[in-house]
């Protein structure tokens, strides 16, 4: 059917953009019919006028997205495109679970729009996404933040939610990995089973097989009862493996197993117990660097990166700040401390900052002065003052220190203004010494294409410390060409 004879419907209370919208798309070819009342755009509906929609969820006579499950009800066939100035994750999850075809968050690109309307005259039948999404009030939203960056986050989420699709998602540490993660889970299917957390990182590597799978009474020395795994912990509802590369080789090889084949043996154990759960992992490194390092298994990466969602660091996101301040603040409040406000001056202070811990640098903040200072309205001298001993902002087109000693104060700098409290973080000497370990070995091994001989020799070490290093560090020696 040509453009022109497809009609396109626009209900849309803001005079401006009606315009603009129906003159785009009359210049397509469409036949356009617009209003800026819900009732008459439901009177074309029951008409069956229109082979499309566009809709702006505020109407002067309702809210678009009460009526949207009776649209679809009585015109399955008519896609329905919802733009809205509420740049919200809620707002995005409601759309999309009530039968939008695609949500816009305004303001949008008339070219955007324009290809999503061929997409939904493409697209035949609206397929009904099989949930209901729990619909809370904004205020418990566990994401803030109506940034470009962050809408695009919000608009995969509204279509993630349901699904049991693996998610990957990954971003710098303190930029919220963790709370897409749940809002996966809190609005998806599978709501209703239970959230299981996994730090990857902060388990003993001779502890994982268990702490995630399980093991049997008698086991191993110490097994004096049977203990369910995370798996097990996790049936019916949502496994987030946060730091997945942070996961020894051998307990990727369990892990990936168990992804192939939906089911895992506790240790010790001779039955597989059927895995109902839907997997989400985390990561602050980039795992296809490591996966062609030889340092995380490439197979299992492609299995976890099903679906990926990079979180944008806090510094691609500047215009968020003042939500998230607002938001800090309320919650300080609301524990009890002194209400405060942040002056305009001192707000352009932090959004000067490249902010190295992300929104959880930014929180630990905005705690620290609200209990060390008795101001009401804190100033820009003080967050100033706050700030000196944080890394100072790279000037554009500035050199970044690569040098080692700078990749590992870096590091340790991240580690604690990402960690809640000081006293949080812990073995710090020994994860650092395994960071730099593992790739110095396997580099030498690389270079002396698995002679460990020459390898000890380069190193300055011992041939049977060398080979202890191998066996801890779980380093696959390959002879030959690299």
């Amino acid at each position: 059917m040509a453009a022109s004879e497809r009609t396109i419907l626009i209900a849309e209370d803001d005079n401006a953009i009606r315009t603009v919208v129906s003159r785009a798309l009359s210049q397509q070819g469409f036949r356009v019919q617009a209003t800026r009342a819900a009732a008459t755009l439901w009177q074309w509906v029951e008409e069956g006028i229109g082979d499309a929609a566009i809709v702006d969820v505020m109407l002067p006579d309702e809210n678009s997205l009460d009526i949207l499950p009776q649209i679809r009800s009585r015109r399955p066939d008519l896609p329905v495109i919802v733009m809205s100035a509420q740049n919200t994750l809620l707002t995005a999850v409601r759309a999309t679970e009530r039968g939008a075809f695609e949500y816009l968050p305004k303001p949008f690109d008339l070219a955007t729009l324009l290809g999503a309307v061929q997409r939904a005259l493409q697209s035949g039948k609206v397929q009904p996404n099989g949930h209901r999404a729990r619909l809370e009030g904004e205020e418990n939203l566990p994401i803030i933040g109506r940034s470009p960056a962050m809408q695009e986050i919000y608009r995969m989420l509204a279509r993630l939610v349901g699904t049991d699709l693996t998610v990957l998602v990954f971003g710098e540490s303190g930029t919220g990995k963790e709370l897409v993660a749940r809002a996966l889970h809190d609005y998806g299917r599978r709501r209703h089973g239970p959230f299981v957390a996994v730090n990857m990182a902060a388990i003993p590597r001779e502890l994982i097989e268990s702490e995630l799978f399980g093991h049997e009474k008698g086991a191993f020395t110490g097994a004096n009862t049977r203990k369910a795994g995370r798996f097990e912990q996790a049936q019916g509802g949502t496994l987030f493996l946060d730091e997945i590369g942070d996961m020894p080789m051998e307990a990727q090889t369990r892990l990936l197993r168990v992804l192939q084949q939906g089911e895992f043996v506790p240790v010790g154990a001779r039955e597989a117990i059927r895995a109902d759960v839907r997997i989400l992992a985390a990561s602050h490194r980039d795992l296809r660097a490591l996966a062609a390092q030889g340092l995380f298994r490439e197979d299992l990466f492609y299995r976890l990166n099903v679906v990926p969602i990079r979180l944008p660091a806090l510094r691609e996101r500047v215009e968020d700040i003042p939500a998230l301040l607002e938001h800090f603040l309320a919650a300080c409040h609301d524990q009890g401390l002194a209400l405060k406000s942040f002056d305009p001056d001192a707000i352009k202070v932090l959004k000067a900052h490249t902010w190295p811990g992300n929104v959880r640098e930014l929180e630990n903040l905005v705690r620290r002065i609200v209990v060390l200072y008795s101001e009401d309205v804190i100033a820009a001298p003080l967050v100033e003052e706050e700030l000196k001993e944080a890394r100072a902002p790279v000037p554009e087109g500035a050199a970044l220190d690569d040098s080692l000693a700078a990749v590992v104060s870096r590091h340790v700098e991240r580690r604690f203004a990402t960690a809640p409290r000081v006293d949080d973080v812990s073995e710090l000497y020994l994860e650092v010494l395994h960071e730099v370990e593992r790739p110095l070995i396997l580099e030498t091994l690389a270079v002396t294409r698995g002679n460990q001989l020459r390898a000890a020799h380069i190193l300055g070490l011992n041939r049977n410390t060398l080979r202890k290093k191998i066996r801890e560090l779980d380093i696959d020696v390959v002879r030959g060409p690299r």
